[in-house]
């Protein structure tokens, strides 16, 4: 680590520089303010020691002209006696933390490496933060089918505003992943995403677990605990199969969405929260409340922007995309060397019906990937029912579709990209032997790759 150290004083900054060196820091000295700026930009410390009392720039313009810079590397004051509020006042401003004289040099050691260890945590969390909202930007859930379009455009427009939600879908299609990219694209993202799986959690505790409970309110409770609802204020509470929630619950869940305040258990004071509700479901709750399952005013109080998320079946061309992801993936994970899924694979992926939608997609895409030596997903490696050639041969048109004109297009665009696939795996990736195979110009193979996103196209070879 190196450590810059700023003092007039020639012999506290030498004892200075001794002993920060003993402890392994790299150290550069100034004695001056404006010395102390120059071998700050230069040096790039992890952590600064300055004097409050320097002749030229007294210590608090320094922490200023650093700020200034859009640095956030933390500084540790030097305070005479007498001068500790002005110190404090540093500390306003930014500074980590000081020391007041006459101090030892280990207690500086101690402050310093709390202060690079907490910048570094700081740094990592930040680094975290950023790739979790990479990995959840819209741009990174697959899909262009038109349900899967019409999806993206309804979760835009919903995000940045305080609504709440309700994802339909069956199980497996996502509806966790559309929940964390909402949030994600919201204000709200640098505050607390809670998830809260309302089947998993016993009967006897949801109360507790969402609202929180007081020290003594039931046998166990020891201390003071804040509820699930509590802890995402100001940020998102996922209500993830918010139809297993019982009735005696809902009731306090609406009262909770419709004020805003929640009642710990054992208490009576209420607390208010600021919290956006997301919830998602993969039963019909229009049903449910038709059999008194679910209350019907708790159901328009959530169905505020309803979300569907559609089954794998339904879009059919998002699956060569999806199995693609997940190659790239479960390879990466593994340390797989496989770079290509064989043109039969592709097809029986694409005509299976996958009831367990794209999380069973993923699984079998991650079990191929596991029992694969080569640098290809051959057909030996599908498990069943996929390698069932009688449990796959599903149309390729989905089950909602009746226009024939849409549906002929759909089989002959399916057909189309599946020979290509098959003719530059049979060519090793070669366009022009690829192009004869087909029977059609390299030029046209090369759009046609393009389009239906086979591989990334080089503008240099548009102009071929």
């Amino acid at each position: 680590m190196k450590a810059l150290v700023i003092d007039d004083e020639k012999s506290l900054l030498k004892l200075l520089e001794l002993g920060l060196k003993e402890a392994s820091y790299e150290v550069v000295t100034a004695e001056t303010g404006k010395k102390g700026l120059e071998l700050f930009q230069t040096s790039t410390p992890d952590a600064i020691v300055c004097d409050l009392g320097l002749p030229d720039l007294d210590g608090i313009e320094v922490l200023k002209r650093i700020r200034q810079l859009n640095s956030d590397v933390p500084v540790v004051m030097i305070t005479a006696h007498g001068s500790v509020q002005t110190a404090i006042s540093a500390m306003k401003l930014g500074a980590y933390d000081y020391v007041e004289k006459p101090f030892e040099v280990e207690e500086l050691q101690i402050v310093l490496e709390r202060a690079v260890r907490e910048h570094q945590l700081a740094k990592d969390y930040e680094r975290l933060r950023t790739q979790v909202e990479s990995d959840y930007d819209f741009g990174n859930i697959i899909g262009s089918a038109p349900s899967m379009k019409n999806l993206f455009d309804r979760v835009r427009k919903a995000a940045d505003t305080k609504s709440t939600i309700l994802i339909n879908g069956e199980s497996g299609t996502g509806k966790e992943l559309v929940a964390r990219a909402i949030h994600f694209n919201s204000g709200r993202k640098k505050k607390p995403l809670v998830i809260v799986d309302c089947g998993s959690i016993p009967a006897n505790l949801i109360e507790s677990e969402l609202f929180g409970h007081a020290k003594g309110a039931f046998t166990g409770a020891d201390t003071m605990k804040k509820g699930l609802c509590e802890e995402a204020n100001q940020g998102t509470l996922f209500l993830d199969e918010i139809g297993e929630l019982p009735l005696e619950l809902q009731a306090k869940l609406l009262r909770f969405l419709q004020e805003s305040t929640i009642r710990r258990v054992g208490e009576t004071q209420p607390i208010t929260v600021d919290v956006r509700v997301i919830a998602a479901t993969n039963r019909n709750l229009e049903e449910e409340v038709k059999q008194k399952r679910f209350r019907q005013d708790l159901y328009y109080r959530l169905n505020v922007v309803p979300l569907v998320a559609p089954p794998l079946r339904d879009r059919k061309e998002d699956i060569p995309h999806l199995s693609q992801h997940f190659l790239k993936k479960f390879s990466k994970a593994y340390s797989r060397p496989i770079e290509k899924i064989d043109p039969l694979v592709m097809q029986r992926l694409s005509q299976y019906a996958w009831p367990g939608n794209v999380r069973q997609l993923e699984n079998v895409m991650e079990q191929m990937v596991v029992m694969t030596e080569g640098n290809i997903l051959r057909i030996d490696a599908l498990p069943p029912p996929l390698s069932e050639a009688q449990e796959i041969n599903t149309p390729a048109v989905p089950e909602t579709e009746w226009d024939l004109k849409k549906a002929l297009h759909r089989v002959q665009s399916y057909t189309e990209e599946f020979m290509i696939r098959r003719a530059l795996e049979k060519t090793e990736n070669n366009k022009t032997k690829a192009a004869e195979l087909l029977g059609i110009s390299r030029r046209a193979l090369i759009y046609k790759v393009q389009d239906y996103k086979i591989e990334e196209v080089a503008p240099s070879e548009l102009q071929d």
